[in-house]
């Protein structure tokens, strides 16, 4: 085999310290020791606590809110271990910020997805590893390789447990038209057939449903969708099911619950019987309803890391 480094080591910014300790244990490692803080005037603050000359090492931090200051925290710690001659730096990001805006959608926009991976190429890093980018195109934004994970075998393996056998009761159900590709390959995943909501954004967070492509109509729907932001698209959908398609019950599941403004009151008064999350962004106690199920992502990124520093391929990880 031929490894990059002497050793893995897994450090933990202030974002994702709960997800990089559980990597560390499924590669039966510590965590590295590290310090970052701030100065009085707010500046960031960081220290190495250990040596990693020669090391490979995996950087795991979500760029969640404070968005900026992850992402700050992300870059510093890239600069102080490539001027500490680590043999080679990877940025571990189960969500990755401001991948919404990665197109001009009107005149002057700026496409700050692109930004934030130049940032990041130029701070030091020499691979990204990443799960359910919002726009796939965000890799090529990148001038170092990019590993993209996907969210949907965790999803589905939970509800295809969940389901058993009664596929036929149950019916996939994508939120709006740019997440039918998405909910296409789940559906295929656990068996399932797919119907699509069909809606019309006024403005931004806003929306109105349309009408529902399919027949949910006696069946038991399975929204999925990337991420959960202000529930907006997410609830509307519920409702839609069930009070125009005549579905009889809404489950539904995501990769990252942002879970910004309103979205805990939305769902808290939906019909959404239950919502499976994965833990790429950490969430307070408060934002935690009894109808959550949260998996854990770390398994999946611990082989990913463990496949990265032996040089096999991650692609079959993906089925």
């Amino acid at each position: 085999m031929n490894f990059h480094g002497k050793d893995i080591k897994i450090f933990a910014a202030n974002a994702s310290p709960q997800v990089a300790a559980q990597i560390a244990e499924c590669l039966n490692l510590s965590v590295g020791k590290s310090e970052v803080s701030t100065f009085s005037d707010g500046e960031i603050a960081l220290s190495l606590r250990e040596s990693v000359r020669g090391s490979d090492c995996f950087i795991v931090q979500s760029t969640c809110a404070p968005v900026n200051n992850n992402i700050m925290e992300l870059l510093i710690m890239i600069d102080a271990m490539k001027r500490a001659s680590a043999a080679r730096i990877t940025a571990v990001m189960p969500y990755f910020g401001y991948a919404r805006q990665d197109r001009k959608a009107k005149a002057r926009d700026p496409i700050s997805a692109k930004l934030v991976a130049d940032l990041i190429t130029t701070a030091g890093a020499d691979r990204v590893l990443t799960m359910d980018l919002h726009a796939a195109q965000i890799q090529g934004f990148f001038n170092i390789p990019v590993d993209h994970l996907l969210g949907a075998p965790l999803l589905s393996s939970y509800l295809k447990d969940k389901i058993g056998g009664h596929t036929d009761d149950y019916i996939v159900v994508s939120p709006d038209l740019g997440s039918v590709t998405r909910a296409r390959n789940f559906a295929a995943r656990i068996g399932c057939p797919l119907a699509i909501i069909d809606k019309r954004r006024q403005r931004a967070n806003v929306c109105e449903v349309m009408n529902i492509i399919g027949d949910v109509r006696g069946k038991k729907v399975i929204l999925v969708d990337d991420m959960i932001d202000t529930a907006g698209t997410l609830c509307n959908a519920a409702a839609a099911a069930v009070e125009l398609g005549g579905a009889t019950g809404v489950l539904a599941c995501a990769t990252h619950a942002v879970l910004s403004g309103p979205a805990i009151e939305r769902i808290k008064n939906s019909c959404i019987s239950e919502l499976v999350l994965l833990d790429t962004i950490p969430l307070p106690e408060e934002k935690i309803l009894p109808n959550f199920t949260i998996l854990s992502v770390a398994p999946l990124f611990a082989e990913a890391i463990e496949r990265i520093y032996e040089d096999k391929p991650v692609s079959p990880m993906f089925t």
